[in-house]
C-alpha cells in the first residue's frame, strides 16, 4: 500500500508542475505579446519621430530662408527710409526758403494794409460824425413831425367824438321809440315785456 501513495504523490506533483509550467508559459506568452506590442508602438513612435524630425528640419530651413529674406527686406526698407528722409529734408529746406520769402512779402503787404486801414478809420470817423449830425437833424425833424401828427390826430379824434355824440343822441331817441313800439306790440298780444 505504501507504494501506491508515493506514485500518486509523484503524479500529483507532475500535474502541479505541468500546470505551473503551463501557467508560466501563458504568462510568458502574454508578456512576450505585450513586449511585441510595446516594441511595435516604440517602432511606430520612432518612425513618427524621424518624420517629425525631417519636417522640423525642413521647417527650420524655411524659417532660415524667411529670416534671410526678412533681413534683406529690412535692409531695403532702411535704405529706402534714408533716401526718403534725405529727399524730405531737401524738400523741407526748399519749403523753408520759400516760406521765408513769402513771410517777407506778407510783412510788406501787412504794412501797406495797416496804412490803408489807418486812412480808412480816419475816413470812417469823419463819415460817422457826419452821419451823427444827419441823424440828430432827422430826429429833430421827426419830433416836430410827431408833434404835428399828434395835434392833427387829437383834432380829428375830437371831431369824430363830437359826431359820435350827435349820432348817439339820434340812435338813443330812435332806440327808445322802437323799444316803446315793441313793448306796445307785446302788450297787444297779451305778453308782459318785463317777464320776457
Amino acid at each position: 500500500m505504501p507504494l501506491p501513495k508515493k506514485g500518486k504523490a509523484k503524479e500529483r506533483r507532475k500535474q502541479k508542475s505541468a500546470a505551473l509550467d503551463e501557467e508560466r508559459h501563458k504568462k510568458a506568452s502574454l508578456e512576450a505579446d505585450a513586449l511585441k506590442q510595446h516594441l511595435v508602438l516604440q517602432r511606430d513612435m520612432a518612425k513618427q519621430a524621424m518624420i517629425d524630425r525631417e519636417e522640423f528640419r525642413q521647417r527650420l530651413t524655411e524659417l532660415e530662408r524667411d529670416l534671410e529674406e526678412a533681413q534683406k527686406y529690412k535692409k531695403d526698407i532702411y535704405e529706402e527710409m534714408i533716401r526718403q528722409y534725405q529727399q524730405f529734408q531737401r524738400q523741407t529746406d526748399t519749403q523753408i526758403q520759400r516760406l521765408e520769402a513769402e513771410k517777407q512779402n506778407l510783412q510788406e503787404q501787412l504794412a501797406a494794409c495797416q496804412k490803408k486801414l489807418q486812412r480808412s478809420e480816419e475816413d470812417r470817423a469823419k463819415i460817422s460824425e457826419e452821419k451823427d449830425k444827419a441823424v440828430a437833424e432827422m430826429q429833430q425833424k421827426a419830433k416836430e413831425m410827431e408833434k404835428e401828427c399828434e395835434r392833427t390826430l387829437h383834432d380829428s379824434l375830437d371831431q369824430v367824438l363830437s359826431k359820435l355824440q350827435t349820432a348817439k343822441l339820434g340812435w338813443e331817441t330812435e332806440a327808445a321809440l322802437i323799444h316803446t313800439e315793441y313793448k306796445n306790440m307785446l302788450k297787444e298780444f297779451g305778453l308782459n315785456p318785463l317777464e320776457i
